[in-house]
């Protein structure tokens, strides 16, 4: 759902996918390959919301900022399931976890990770290749090159959805019941935990 404000209409390049159930309002532009969930909330009403190239805003997540603010996703950014993003900066290639809040002045630098659930005070400045957890955040160590691509390998799946949207999404009728012959999904990726159990 799409909607002008006060004059401005949102922007959204042609690769991009956005759920018809977010909300999109205003002052809002977005990259090319960019994957904006389901019930996502991106409100340019009251300053500007950029979403780089790349990026993915996922289920339930909002963007917003108080008047005269704005927020930015830098390219390949990564925004989990119900994350907050108010009035901040989120650098290149840098994963924000679910249900996580970055508040307002905020600028996280490029290739952070911040931990599910975190709390980002407003006003932080958050150093690159950070990880940070917490409530309020605290700088647990630094990413490592091993960190840094399993995040980049999941990023390239959210890049590569928008495309994967357009090919094969269709809405349906669901099935009384499940079919005997109903296939086994591919396995993607693993999380952190599982790769490094296996090493």
């Amino acid at each position: 759902m799409f909607y002008a404000f006060k004059g401005f209409r949102p922007v959204v390049h042609p690769s991009a996918f956005v759920h018809p159930t977010a909300v999109v309002t205003g002052n809002v532009i977005i990259g090319k390959r960019v994957y904006i969930g389901p019930g996502a909330a991106l409100r340019g009403d009251w300053g500007a919301v950029v979403v780089e190239d790349g990026c993915n805003v996922q289920e339930n997540c909002t963007l917003h900022m108080f008047p005269g603010k704005r927020v930015v996703l830098r390219e390949g950014a990564h925004i989990g399931h119900g994350a907050v993003i108010h009035g901040a900066e989120v650098g290149r290639n840098t994963l924000v976890g679910m249900n996580a809040v970055v508040m307002d002045d905020v600028v996280i630098g490029e290739e952070c990770i911040i931990g599910a659930l975190s709390f980002i005070r407003a006003g932080e400045q958050v150093a690159p290749r950070s990880l940070m957890a917490g409530n309020p955040a605290r700088l647990i160590k630094q990413v490592s090159e091993e960190m840094l691509q399993w995040k980049t390998q999941g990023t390239a799946l959210y890049q590569a959805l928008p495309d994967e949207m357009r090919a094969s999404w269709e809405p349906c009728e669901p099935l009384p019941e499940v079919e005997p012959d109903r296939p086994s999904q591919e396995v993607l990726y693993q999380t952190w935990k599982e790769l490094n159990t296996k090493q």
